[in-house]
């Protein structure tokens, strides 16, 4: 990559709107009252993957996912799949295993609602886990999608405000997929034995049990930078991502892979001395993870290649969530 390259993908990723979407979340924080305090007494603030409830000696993880209505109506059963699917995720990054789903769907009638459902199902039985009830209407003007999952985590949560300067950023992705077109959804799980499936998502609980990890966050929309701008706004960290270091696909380009949404992608913020044996277990599972970065005391988010350094959002001088460690503003 030569020194035009480099900067003109820093600056698209700087200027992408999948990151700026995120900045709804602390407009929506805030005016509920949410941002700078803790939900319902639980340790964890705000803009992490899920709510997280104290319960006995462990907690209740609970998530929720609303689908663009453009993606409703353009893969119904896919964003079906996903309704699933990516709550699942957002349970896994924070060390937790899911119990049940419920849905919420809107649908010109019984025809069009079909496919979002069928997928929804198809996704339950891969994953093995229940579909237990939800909210339908099947007279509604347009197709929309909303799926909630509860789960279950021990003592040890992952979370986005727990990185700590120091650590290092590593990223685990299946590769094992192709993009569903026209997004930029990697996807990796409709062709995997649900046994797979089922054994890769509880890695991430199997990490925060054995204590090897602290901090975590489902790759999302935002892409993989994106989404460590928001674990660095809510761990209050600096991070550097090395570009070279991360592992990509063969035939994608390093720009669109840096804003893809996978199927399975996950940051982990982890002490250098457990590095090894978390991508032992991914290794062990064929899932690509490498070392991809360093988390530093400060508010910037950088990427790097060789001597060169862009910085791509100052989280201070530019909030994103507004939303900092342990639920302070940034």
């Amino acid at each position: 990559m030569d020194d035009a390259a480099f900067l003109a993908l820093a600056e698209g990723l700087a200027a992408s709107p999948g990151i700026a979407a995120k900045a709804d979340i602390g407009v929506v924080a805030a005016r509920l009252g949410l941002a700078g305090s803790h939900l319902a007494g639980a340790p964890v603030p705000v803009g992490d993957d899920c709510a997280a409830i104290p319960d006995g000696d462990g907690h209740i993880l609970f998530a929720i996912e609303g689908f663009i209505a453009g993606f409703v109506a353009a893969d119904p059963w896919f964003a079906g799949w996903c309704g699933v699917m990516v709550n699942l995720s957002d349970i896994a990054a924070m060390g937790g295993r899911p119990l049940a789903v419920v849905d919420a769907l809107w649908a010109r009638d019984a025809a069009d609602g079909a496919p979002i459902l069928d997928g929804l199902r198809a996704a339950s039985a891969a994953y093995g886990v229940p579909v237990v009830g939800g909210h339908s209407n099947l007279n509604a003007s347009q197709g929309q999608l909303a799926v909630a999952v509860l789960g279950r985590a021990g003592p040890h949560l992952l979370t986005s405000s727990d990185a700590r300067p120091g650590d290092t950023l590593i990223a685990a992705i299946d590769h094992r997929g192709a993009y569903r077109a026209p997004f930029d959804n990697w996807q990796a799980a409709l062709d995997a034995p649900p046994a797979r499936l089922r054994g890769d998502l509880a890695l991430l609980p199997q990490i925060a049990e054995r204590g090897l990890c602290r901090a975590a966050k489902d790759i999302s929309q935002a892409g993989l930078v994106g989404t460590a701008i928001m674990l660095a706004e809510c761990s209050n960290v600096a991070i550097d991502i090395d570009l070279d270091a991360i592992p990509v696909p063969a035939g994608v380009p390093l720009p669109r892979w840096l804003n893809s949404f996978p199927s399975y992608g996950f940051l982990l913020s982890a002490d250098a001395a457990h590095v090894d044996a978390i991508l032992a277990l991914f290794a062990a599972r064929d899932i690509t993870a490498a070392a991809i970065g360093t988390v530093e005391a400060g508010h910037a988010v950088t990427v790097s290649s060789g001597p060169r350094r862009a910085l791509v959002r100052d989280y201070r001088a530019r909030r994103l969530m507004g939303l900092g460690a342990r639920g302070e503003a940034a």
